[in-house]
């Protein structure tokens, strides 16, 4: 069964387009990942989706209802955590979570459950009284998920939902996200941090409002870099990278913090040609060892096409 479904869905601001005719289906119980960076458009296809900004063109179906023509139900049947702590500050935990229960329309007794609940993910039990601005961001985070989820929605839509919080903190988020997945609630979450991306069933690479890929997160590591990549480290990685640029057998050369990725053809002798490359550079005191190609070499690698396609056709939204 599909959770979400988007055809062609665009989104214009002027003459600007935010999201640039994107489609894709989720599935039920699936974690489906959302990757890009900062003004790739993932947080306008999120309010889309629900229901918060009307597209420009393009349909889209939501727990089984049309985004055009039933909006307010599809309201009632997911949940949003948005970029932005969302509770109120100057309330306690317990009046936020009452409030939410509210909005939510829950019943009482139901609403005492489902708080207490909400409490036990956040690790709250006992501090019910404490005024929300006073909570750390890793519980805070957790708090805002346990609202998000007090009316047991189908669909849970999570808008960078670890922006800023410590990794111990982000690590325990995604094991409630886990623990909903078993469950069958579908998650659609929208994250620039590659780790987080490698934990979805599925993934979206969206950039400058476009769809660049599609595919489960090592699906897409092979299809993109057909080849074997090598780290090196010894000399600056800006001359590493000048020094491969043309070179024969030589895919991609990228700056990797205080190293380099070399992604090479696929060939028996592809490290020795390597070295020698570099030696022919200028380059003789290396260390070159291969590595597992990762979901962030892909993403730079399809950043790059998509910039060399936008280049030739005169920018972005052509």
């Amino acid at each position: 069964m599909i959770a979400v479904q988007a055809e062609n869905l665009v989104k214009k601001f002027g003459d600007f387009n935010a999201v640039d005719d994107i489609s894709f289906s989720v599935e039920e119980g699936a974690v489906f990942g959302f990757l890009g960076p900062n003004g790739a458009g993932k947080t306008t296809t999120i309010r889309m989706l629900c229901g918060l900004l009307q597209p420009t063109s393009g349909r889209a179906r939501v727990a089984g209802h049309d985004l055009a023509s039933e909006a307010d139900r599809i309201k009632e049947h997911i949940g949003y955590m948005s970029q932005r702590f969302s509770l109120y500050a100057d309330l306690t935990v317990r009046q936020n979570l009452r409030f939410y229960a509210g909005i939510y329309r829950i019943p009482a007794k139901k609403a005492r459950v489902r708080i207490d609940f909400a409490l036990k993910i956040a690790g709250l039990e006992g501090s019910e009284d404490r005024l929300t601005a006073e909570l750390s961001g890793g519980i805070k985070q957790r708090l805002a998920l346990g609202a998000a989820i007090l009316h047991e929605p189908k669909v849970l839509f999570l808008d960078e939902p670890t922006a800023g919080v410590d990794p111990k903190s982000r690590r325990e988020f995604w094991d409630l996200i886990a623990g909903m997945r078993r469950e069958g609630v579908t998650v659609f979450v929208t994250t620039h941090y590659m780790d987080e991306a490698e934990q979805c069933d599925r993934l979206i690479l969206i950039y400058s409002g476009r769809k660049i890929a599609e595919a489960a997160p090592r699906e897409l590591v092979t299809e993109v870099l057909d080849g074997l990549m090598f780290e090196v480290t010894g000399p600056p990685p800006a001359r590493v990278v000048q020094a491969l640029a043309g070179r024969p057998g030589i895919q991609q050369a990228q700056i990797f913090g205080r190293a380099s990725h070399v992604l090479t053809d696929r060939k028996p002798t592809a490290g020795d040609n390597l070295a020698r490359e570099l030696a022919r550079g200028g380059l003789a005191e290396v260390q070159v060892r291969p590595i597992r190609t990762s979901l962030e070499d892909a993403f730079i690698r399809l950043i790059e096409r998509e910039d060399e396609r936008m280049a030739s056709q005169g920018g972005r939204g052509r």
